[in-house]
């Protein structure tokens, strides 16, 4: 088996790393998370660059810069029934599959991927996205190593 396609609305095991962890000189995350695939390029190489939303239980402080996930996709992922959100003032960017994408089950590459978001909430994903581009309040931590 290898790992998916990474392809937007993909949604992947990743040990994300926080841009305030990053500030503080960490160069790896603490937790490994659920994370949305926003984008994917091919560098001048043909390498493939994916960039990352993280998904987290925290309610967010300004609901206009994250997105809810519905407890029925989240279900069909696989994922807790707690509440969580898709955060749009961050993100990861690496090249595919990168280090800190992680199996849920030890061995199998396909295992990091939990499935795809429904397509009307990766687009309400991408238009709120571009709202939090367009006021300058998103940010990438690139993690190309």
């Amino acid at each position: 088996m290898s790992f998916p396609q990474p392809v937007p609305g993909l949604v992947i095991r990743y040990s994300y790393l926080w841009r305030d962890e990053q500030k503080r000189g960490q160069e790896e995350g603490l937790k490994d998370r659920p994370c949305a695939v926003i984008l994917v390029t091919t560098d001048d190489d043909g390498d493939q660059v994916v960039t990352v939303l993280p998904i987290t239980h925290t309610p967010p402080s300004n609901p206009a810069l994250a997105v809810e996930i519905p407890l029925a996709t989240k279900r069909r992922l696989g994922l807790d029934d707690d509440r969580s959100w898709i955060v749009l003032t961050e993100a990861n960017r690496f090249f595919w599959p990168g280090p800190d994408l992680r199996l849920a089950q030890a061995g199998d590459p396909s295992s990091a991927a939990y499935g795809l978001l429904p397509k009307a909430l990766f687009q309400e994903v991408k238009n709120k996205l571009i709202a939090a581009i367009s006021a300058r309040l998103m940010r990438v931590v690139s993690r190309t190593e």
